[in-house]
């Protein structure tokens, strides 16, 4: 009887032990989630502001005292690479401004090779129809704003950096059509969800008399 009873407990051990080790994970998941990777909800898109204009966000607001070092879809490329006219490294610690208004997904260290990411979130409108669209910088140095700020056209998020020393100091932009925090590649061949930063600037500029200049945090 004793022997049935130790190999019973035994078992229930080893069968407790199991659950534990399936479970903890789940046990031990944090109740919160960092801003910057919730999903946003219906209202808070709702919410978001109108981009009526969109700048350039290195140089001028026209793009002035910058240049396209590596285009969009140059090697697959998903972004535009901005450079002060210096070349090399004159520009690291410039400033980098936001495109336009909109709210701060994500505000980080993107992971080997990246540096410091920012992504904002815009609401625009065209023909009648409202849909969001992000900016992205990339190989930031410094970050200025926080995953979740309200930030205006034109204020200064962030510093020109090296990716973590990996390249001469530039500026890697994206314009995409997402909605979630989403670092992923630089290169890749199919640009499906990616638009050609540019050019969209270029066609939501607004008026030459709504520049205001750029602003500092």
């Amino acid at each position: 009887m004793s022997r049935i009873a130790f190999y019973l407990a035994l078992f229930l051990a080893g069968l407790i032990a199991v659950l534990a080790w399936r479970l903890w994970p789940e046990l031990t998941r944090p109740t919160h989630l960092d801003p910057a990777f919730q999903i946003p909800s219906p209202f808070e898109l709702a919410s978001l502001p109108v981009a009526t204009r969109f700048d350039f966000p290195l140089g001028s607001e026209h793009g002035a005292l910058a240049y396209d070092a590596q285009r969009f879809t140059e090697n697959h490329h998903l972004g535009d690479d901005l450079n002060g006219i210096g070349g090399e490294n004159s520009d690291l610690g410039d400033p980098i401004y936001a495109v336009a208004d909109g709210r701060v997904l994500l505000a980080r260290d993107g992971g080997p090779g990246w540096g410091n990411v920012i992504i904002v979130l815009h609401a625009i409108e065209e023909n009648g129809t409202r849909r969001c669209v992000q900016s992205y910088y990339g190989h930031c140095d410094e970050i200025l704003v926080e995953a979740g700020n309200e930030v205006r056209r034109g204020r200064q998020i962030a510093t020109v950096g090296t990716g973590g020393g990996r390249y001469f100091a530039h500026l890697h932009f994206e314009m995409r059509e997402f909605i979630t925090p989403f670092i992923g590649p630089g290169y890749r061949e199919k640009t499906d969800g990616w638009l050609d930063p540019s050019d969209f600037i270029a066609k939501h500029r607004g008026a030459p008399e709504d520049d205001v200049g750029r602003t500092k945090p």
